[in-house]
């Protein structure tokens, strides 16, 4: 019985946080829709702080900041909803348009063969995403599968067969992404530049030499770390050592 009364406790909580939640973010997009782009920010942060998160939450965040011209905050925002639904094209039409308010112009590398595929294709959709459609196929698979065993007709036998055959490998296919879309997410830790300006060091020290610049809205990736440093990586493949607080990892 305790367990019972503890379980509905939990759910009951559940759903009043849900609740409150939703309140909030609609109190947030009235105050965002009267141009209080401030107040919008601090009640959107609120829900941001009860570890609730989604595209539309950080994108409303992006977009609250970058009517204030605040160059970081906003595209830290619009990347996280991305990070979340990579196929938000709102996401990254706003993106585009902050990344315009950014001082440094880095070039990319050229890209092989395989990272064009992984970035315009598997990249494309979320790992959860992907996830779906391969349990989707599954039960496709089984289906056809079923209906294949049963048939007495010949042609329907072969039709049954093919069909089954393309949900095979579209369920492989779609497991082989979900996999190598998380395991890119996980291993491709991200961040954005938060101070106006800042040295990067070629060692982690303030003693060491200075290797290049960076400013504000500048998106790198997180290599290492060692104390309150990080060694990043920029877009045209050049490499440094940050002070932690100088950035905000996505």
């Amino acid at each position: 019985m305790k367990k019972i009364i503890f379980i509905f406790l939990i759910f009951f909580s559940l759903v009043l946080e849900a609740q409150n939640a939703n309140e909030l973010f609609s109190k947030a997009n009235n105050l965002y829709k009267n141009g209080e782009y401030s107040k919008a920010i601090e009640l959107y942060s609120s829900i941001e702080k009860q570890g609730l998160e989604s595209d539309v939450l950080f994108f409303n965040l992006g977009n609250s900041y970058y009517k204030l011209n605040k160059v970081a905050p906003s595209i830290y925002y619009y990347e996280k909803a991305l990070k979340i639904n990579p196929s938000n094209e709102d996401a990254l039409f706003n993106l585009a348009f902050a990344k315009r308010m950014t001082i440094d112009v880095i070039e990319d590398l050229p890209k092989t063969f395989l990272q064009r595929f992984s970035a315009n294709i598997i990249q494309k959709l979320s790992f959860d995403t992907w996830a779906i459609i391969a349990v989707v196929a599954s039960f496709l698979m089984a289906l056809l599968f079923l209906l294949y065993y049963f048939s007495t007709s010949s042609k329907k036998k072969l039709v049954y067969f093919n069909t089954t055959i393309f949900t095979v490998f579209i369920l492989i296919m779609s497991v082989f992404f979900a996999f190598n879309n998380y395991k890119t997410v996980k291993n491709n830790r991200t961040a954005i530049i938060f101070v106006p300006k800042v040295e990067i060091k070629n060692a982690p020290s303030m003693n060491s030499d200075e290797v290049f610049e960076l400013h504000e809205g500048t998106k790198v990736v997180i290599l290492d770390e060692l104390d309150n440093w990080k060694k990043i990586k920029i877009a045209d493949g050049k490499i440094g050592w940050i002070y932690a607080d100088d950035l905000k990892e996505i």
